[in-house]
C-alpha cells in the first residue's frame, strides 16, 4: 500500500536520476552490460559511485530501468501502423519511422541489441508479451492485406524481421557505416531512398 506520507521526489532528486540513467544509457551502449561497470557510470555522471547507489540498487537495476523505459519507445513505430491506411504507404512509413529512430536513438538501438545478443535475460517478459502481441497483431493485418489483394504473396513475419534488420544497421553498425561512407554528406537521406525503393517494389502489386 502507498504510504501517504512519502515525500515526492525534489527537483535535484529528478535531475539526478536522469543524468544517471543518460550516462548509463551512454556507458552500456559503448561496453555492453558485461563490460560495464557502476565506476564507469558514475565517472560519465559526474556522480559518486554512492550517489550512484542511492538512486539505485546496482548496475542491474539501472539497466532494468532503461530497457522497460524504451520497450514502449520501440513498440510505438509498429503501434502505429494504421488497419485503414493504404498497405503500401503504411508499411513504407513504418520503414521511415525505423529508420528515423536509428538516427535519432543510436545508443537505445544498441542498448536494446546488447540484450537480445545476451538472450535478453532482463527483457524476455516485454519480448513474449508486448511484443509478441504487437507483432502477431500487425503480421495479421498485413496477412488480411495480401489476402484481400492488395499486397503481393509475401511472409508477413520476414517481412517485419527485414525492416528491422535494415533500418537498425544504421544504428547498430554506425562506425562501420560512417568508415566506408566518410564523405556522404546526408547518409540518412540515402539509406531513406534506397529503403523505400527496394521496400517499395517488394510491395507492389
Amino acid at each position: 500500500m502507498p504510504d501517504g506520507n512519502a515525500k515526492k521526489p525534489s527537483r535535484i532528486q529528478k535531475r539526478n536520476r536522469r543524468v544517471i540513467l543518460d550516462a548509463a544509457l551512454e556507458v552500456f551502449s559503448s561496453y555492453g552490460y558485461r563490460g560495464s561497470t557502476l565506476d564507469q557510470i558514475a565517472a560519465e555522471a559526474g556522480l559518486s559511485k554512492p550517489n550512484i547507489l542511492y538512486y539505485f540498487d546496482g548496475k542491474e537495476a539501472i539497466h532494468v530501468t532503461l530497457l522497460s523505459r524504451l520497450m514502449q519507445t520501440w513498440l510505438d513505430p509498429l503501434v502505429a501502423m494504421d488497419p485503414l491506411g493504404d498497405p503500401r504507404e503504411e508499411i513504407l512509413a513504418y520503414v521511415q519511422r525505423k529508420l528515423d529512430m536509428a538516427r535519432d536513438l543510436p545508443r537505445e538501438s544498441r542498448l536494446f541489441a546488447g540484450e537480445i545478443l545476451m538472450g535478453a535475460p532482463r527483457m524476455m517478459p516485454h519480448l513474449q508479451t508486448d511484443l509478441r502481441s504487437l507483432f502477431d497483431e500487425k503480421c495479421a493485418l498485413i496477412q488480411h492485406w495480401i489476402d484481400a489483394g492488395r499486397l503481393p504473396d509475401l511472409d508477413p513475419q520476414h517481412l517485419i524481421f527485414s525492416i528491422w534488420s535494415t533500418t537498425q544497421h544504421y544504428a547498430d553498425f554506425d562506425v562501420q557505416v560512417r568508415v566506408l561512407q566518410p564523405d556522404d554528406p546526408d547518409p540518412h537521406a540515402r539509406a531513406s531512398l534506397h529503403l523505400r525503393a527496394m521496400f517499395g517494389r517488394m510491395l507492389t502489386l
